[in-house]
C-alpha cells in the first residue's frame, strides 16, 4: 500500500472518530436539556399544587392542613368539655350518664327514672352530666347515634337539651331501624318541642352535622375509658346502675341515694334552667319501673 492511501485511510478515521465526538457531545447536551426540562416542569407542578393547598386551606378560614377543634355544643362541662349538664350547676350530687339514643337498654332507663330525675333537679338535689355515645353505630350499622346526638347537641345550644333528649327516648325507633340516621325524622322529632324547631341556628346545624366532631371526640371517651355498655351510671362516681352495691335501682332507692349523699354537701343555690324543664308529654312506659340492664 502507498503511503499516500494510508494517508487517505487515517485521514478517514479520524474524521469518524471526530464525529462520533461530537454526536456523543450533542446527545449529552440533548439529554441534560430534557432532564432539565423534566424538572422545571415538577418544581413547577409542586408549586401550583402547593398553592392550590394554600388556597384551600385559606377558603376553609385556616392553614392547609390544620385540623380544627371539635365544635363543641354551648355550655359544656367536665372533662375535656364532653359533658352536658342539667339541673343546678351547684346541686350537690351528680349523676353521670353514659348513653346511646339508639340503644333500647338506655331508653328503658331513660323512661322508667325520666320523672324521679327531673323531681331532684327541679329540687336542687342532683345536676345530671349526659356524655353522648354511638355504641350502636359500631355495632349495627348505621349514623343513627351520631345523627341524633348531633341533633341533640344542637338542642343545648337553642337551650332544649332536655326535652328534646326525652322526646327521642321517647320516640326511639327499634334497635335494628336506623330511623335517626334521618334528619329530617330528628326535625319532625324537634316540632313536639315548643319553639326547637323554628329556634335560630337549629335547622342548619341538624343538617350540617356542626357538632359531629364533638360526638365522635365523646364517643372516644367512651371507647377508651373502661365502660362496659351503656348506659352506664353513676352517682357521685360510684355506679347505681343496675345496682349500687347489694341494693337493685328503683325510684325509691334512687331518691334514697341522693337523699343520704346530699346530708354532708352543701345545698344548691342556683335554680335548674329553663333547658331542664321536661317534655310535656308524660313518660311512657310503666311509671316507676326498673328497666332490664
Amino acid at each position: 500500500m502507498s503511503e499516500k492511501n494510508r494517508e487517505v485511510k487515517r485521514s478517514a478515521r479520524e474524521r469518524l472518530q471526530q464525529e462520533r465526538e461530537a454526536d456523543k457531545v450533542r446527545d449529552k447536551r440533548r439529554r441534560t436539556l430534557v432532564v432539565s426540562a423534566a424538572v422545571a416542569g415538577v418544581l413547577g407542578l409542586v408549586g401550583v399544587v402547593g398553592l392550590v393547598a394554600a388556597n384551600v386551606g385559606k377558603d376553609k378560614g385556616g392553614v392547609a392542613g390544620a385540623a380544627g377543634p371539635a365544635s363543641a355544643p354551648s355550655g359544656v362541662s367536665g372533662k375535656d368539655g364532653l359533658a352536658i349538664s342539667v339541673g343546678a350547676k351547684d346541686a350537690p350530687s351528680t349523676l353521670s350518664v353514659w348513653e346511646d339514643f339508639r340503644c333500647p337498654a338506655c331508653a328503658q332507663f331513660e323512661n322508667a327514672y325520666r320523672s324521679t330525675i327531673h323531681q331532684l333537679e327541679k329540687a336542687g338535689a342532683l345536676k345530671v352530666e349526659y356524655h353522648l355515645a354511638t355504641l350502636i353505630d359500631g355495632n349495627m350499622g348505621g349514623s343513627g347515634s351520631l345523627r341524633a346526638a348531633n341533633a341533640a347537641a344542637c338542642a343545648q345550644d337553642a337551650g332544649k337539651f332536655a326535652p328534646y333528649h326525652d322526646v327521642l327516648y321517647a320516640n326511639q325507633p327499634p334497635e335494628t331501624d336506623d330511623a335517626f340516621a334521618d334528619n329530617s325524622h330528628l326535625l319532625k322529632l324537634a316540632g313536639k318541642i315548643d319553639g326547637l324547631e323554628s329556634a335560630p341556628g337549629f335547622r342548619g346545624c341538624v343538617d350540617r352535622g356542626t357538632h359531629d366532631d364533638w360526638v365522635n371526640k365523646s364517643a372516644e371517651a367512651f371507647r377508651t375509658g373502661g365502660f362496659s355498655g351503656t348506659p352506664t351510671v353513676r352517682l357521685n362516681g360510684e355506679a347505681v346502675f343496675p345496682k349500687k352495691g347489694s341494693e337493685d335501682i328503683s325510684p325509691g332507692n334512687l331518691k334514697k341515694w341522693v337523699a343520704e349523699a346530699n346530708k354532708s354537701r352543701k345545698a344548691a343555690t342556683d335554680t335548674p334552667s329553663d333547658g331542664s324543664v321536661p317534655a310535656s308529654e308524660p313518660a311512657p312506659g310503666t311509671p316507676g319501673g326498673t328497666p332490664s340492664a
